[in-house]
């Protein structure tokens, strides 16, 4: 569920962050980039893990910044595919059903992949699965159990100036990493 990933960045360490010791100012500025932030084929960047290496910092002309090159390794969310993952349904639509974790909500099962005899109980607002004559609610904030199938990869690059007046009218609900999972027995 979550991997160690190594990056090479030049970090920007501001002047009133001079007076920490320089591993906690690098760490501090790299979470601050990073952090709860999605890198395309990578997954969501939780915190970072360790500093590999740092260059001597070189001060910026006039602006006080001192730059400094670090690769450092970052703990990310990026579930394999087959794997098991426990969360906590969000709600649930005629399509499926929506998935959370603590710090992610972008785990969609739809309704396909939801465990044979399962029906949609419009009156409830929650999916039933019947088994042995029994009926068995996925209720929400109820825990539950996904095998990861697919993830799903958008990317978000920023709008023109001179196309927001008609992207604001729509604005994009896609979010930049999803995951497609599915119900096991």
């Amino acid at each position: 569920m979550f991997i160690l990933t190594t990056i090479s960045d030049l970090v920007q360490i501001s002047p009133e962050d001079l007076e920490k010791p320089s591993v906690e100012a690098i760490e501090d500025n790299i979470n601050a980039k990073y952090s709860n932030k999605v890198i395309q084929k990578i997954g969501l960047c939780i915190c970072v893990y360790d500093i590999l290496t740092a260059s001597d910092g070189l001060i910026g002309h006039g602006t006080g910044v001192i730059n400094v090159n670090v690769e450092f390794r970052l703990i990310v969310f990026r579930p394999f595919k087959g794997e098991i993952i426990m969360g906590r349904v969000r709600g649930s639509t005629d399509l499926g059903i929506r998935i959370s974790l603590e710090f992610f909500e972008d785990i969609w099962v739809p309704s396909h992949l939801l465990l044979d005899n399962s029906h949609f109980d419009a009156e409830e607002q929650t999916w039933v699965w019947r088994n042995d004559n029994q009926d068995y609610y996925y209720d929400r904030n109820e825990w539950i159990r996904v095998c990861v199938e697919a993830e799903q990869w958008h990317d978000l690059s920023p709008v023109a100036p001179a196309q927001m007046g008609t992207a604001a009218a729509k604005p994009n609900q896609k979010s930049p990493y999803s995951i497609t999972g599915q119900l096991r027995r």
